[in-house]
């Protein structure tokens, strides 16, 4: 009898060591979003609807805030950091048709700013410009984020855009799908449950999704530890914790009902963890943005638009601090200003997308050093109340045109 009760006991030791253990959280490297209580308040603050400008708008009146402070027409410098994407192929020809020189390239794939660029760009102009984007698709047919037309496919096919971030957030979906499909939520008479996969119980695991269960499942009130009701072959139930049974209580649960917890699997009841390696502004770069506030990109109605925007705040974070330590651009004035641009699907005639700027911050520095940032509501202010007229733009059929009747140059080879 005393065997038995040692087999039972340690069985129940095991399952609270390695299944049960409540998990610390963890921290990665984007300060802007390295406190959980914050990820939702910074999100919020990214407003798309009322701050959009179509690019044809967006460039001349960019333009002409950068007269507005003091840049000299002709000896401007722009730079975008873009995409390869070929979708952002539309803004750099505006920026070439406005500020009349092709922009120097600071963009690395997934819209990521290479700040080792800044030195050879500071070399170029007088005035230093540089234009960040984070893109997504829309396509206005389905009203859907995250895909965009290729029209020089076949069969002129939807794929997703931005394909990079895509690529970052398909093994957090999948580890998401899962949770969501693996934790059940059931009712027997009065005791309200949660039947979780032990899978997901797991604190040893290298990686994968990490359950808040503290926000899940209701713990004993002497000893604070989650005691099993129920043990199954694959999973263990416990009761659900009063938020969950409220909202169960509010849907009407019937008794015997058991479902799986679906979109109630709300970004506050799991993170992920996961060893991502690769050094700063390298393969893993984007990953390391998006890793702290994954829980709210997987579970936003369109992760890929969120995850465009979270990208965007934690790059102009970073890459502002490099511009103001960078000494090629001290003495100079420099306009650094970063945003959204969404990708809208060309339709039948078209060749291009109709991109629309969707401006998040500018950081602004004068020669004599002095700095000043614009936020999100300001800067859009300040770019609606300039003329949508250039007068300095070329037209680059005319140039390119004069191009081929200038005389021949002829290379001299050693």
């Amino acid at each position: 009898m005393r065997a038995g009760w040692r087999i039972v006991k340690g069985i129940y030791t095991f399952i609270k060591a390695t299944l049960l253990k409540p998990a610390n959280a963890i921290h990665w490297s984007a300060p802007m979003y390295s406190s959980t209580a914050n990820i939702r308040a910074l999100m919020a603050d990214f407003h798309i609807t009322d701050v959009m400008l179509r690019y044809s708008s967006f460039v001349p009146r960019l333009y002409n805030l950068c007269k507005s402070l003091g840049f000299t027409p002709g000896k401007i410098m722009p730079s975008r950091a873009f995409c390869s994407d070929e979708n952002q192929g539309y803004p750099i020809i505006l920026i070439s048709k406005h500020f009349g020189v092709f922009p120097f390239n600071h963009g690395q794939v997934g819209g990521i700013v290479a700040t080792d660029r800044h030195a050879p760009h500071a070399e170029h102009g007088q005035d230093m410009v540089i234009i960040h984007a984070s893109h997504v698709g829309y396509d206005p047919e389905r009203r859907v984020f995250g895909v965009y037309r290729r029209i020089q496919s076949e069969d002129q096919h939807l794929t997703a855009s931005c394909g990079k971030i895509e690529a970052v957030l398909r093994w957090y979906q999948d580890e998401y799908a899962f949770a969501r499909d693996n934790i059940l939520l059931e009712r027997q008479g009065e005791e309200y449950r949660v039947t979780i996969d032990n899978q997901l119980l797991r604190e040893n695991r290298d990686e994968g999704l990490f359950l808040n269960l503290e926000r899940l499942a209701t713990a004993d009130q002497a000893s604070h530890e989650w005691h099993p009701v129920y043990c199954r072959s694959t999973a263990k139930s416990l009761l659900a914790s009063p938020e969950l049974r409220y909202r169960m209580e509010q849907a009407g649960w019937a008794d015997g009902q058991r479902e799986p917890i679906g979109t109630w699997l709300q970004p506050e009841y799991f993170r992920f963890k996961r060893d991502v390696q690769g050094d700063l502004e390298g393969r893993s770069h984007l990953e390391k943005n998006l890793f702290d506030p994954m829980a709210w990109i997987v579970t936003a109605p369109h992760p890929l638009l969120t995850a465009a925007q979270v990208n965007t705040q934690v790059e102009f974070d970073r890459t502002f601090r490099t511009i103001v330590r960078e000494h090629g651009y001290q003495g100079k004035r420099v306009l650094y200003i970063s945003g959204l641009h969404i990708d809208i699907s060309p339709q039948a005639g078209q060749r291009f997308p109709l991109t629309k700027f969707v401006p998040w911050a500018a950081f602004v520095q004068q020669p004599d050093g002095n700095h000043s940032t614009l936020e999100q509501v300001e800067l859009f202010e300040h770019l609606r109340g300039q003329s949508n007229e250039n007068p300095d733009q070329i037209n680059l059929e005319e140039s390119i045109h004069q191009m081929e009747l200038a005389r021949q140059v002829d290379v001299a080879t050693p």
